[in-house]
């Protein structure tokens, strides 16, 4: 099982699609505020179906709750700022795979503090600076599906 987190997610579509996504990959959702929207929003709701009642979900008061809490787990951290890209990264039970805001993605400190781990999915055109975080969560949760089983 892999772990995704939302550090500060914006919107409540995404959030709903990454949690039908998480139940459908067998993995856990980690949520951490605050969000750009309420937890009960019908948007989340419309867009996670009426699956949210079936999710592991946990949720976070802030980014440092997240860390105290989950301080011996693996983890890495996808950002466009990534060198490495998500083929290259050491899938493993329990791995916690961290994504940013859809605005701003991964705060610079996180960045900056997890430079070793930080990885990001490429892009073949000049044209685009990210992909909408629901399809890279789906992209990186899937290879981590392939390669570990």
């Amino acid at each position: 099982m892999l772990n995704i987190v939302l550090i500060n997610p914006e919107i409540p579509n995404n959030t709903g699609n990454i949690g039908r996504l998480a139940l459908g990959s067998g993995c856990r959702l980690h949520l951490v505020k605050p969000f750009g929207f309420k937890i009960d929003d019908t948007r989340l709701k419309r867009a996670g179906l009426d699956y949210w009642q079936h999710m592991d979900v946990s949720y976070y008061d802030d980014v440092q709750d997240f860390f105290n809490t989950n301080s011996e787990a693996k983890m890495v951290f996808l950002s466009s700022h990534g060198d490495k890209t998500h083929y290259e990264i050491p899938y493993e039970e329990n791995m916690f795979l961290v994504f940013g805001q859809e605005s701003k993605g991964l705060p610079k400190s996180i960045t900056d503090a997890h430079s070793e781990h930080l990885y990001k999915i490429p892009l073949y055109s000049e044209h685009i600076r990210s992909l909408n975080l629901a399809n890279a969560v789906g992209i990186v949760v899937y290879e981590g599906n392939r390669q570990l089983r």
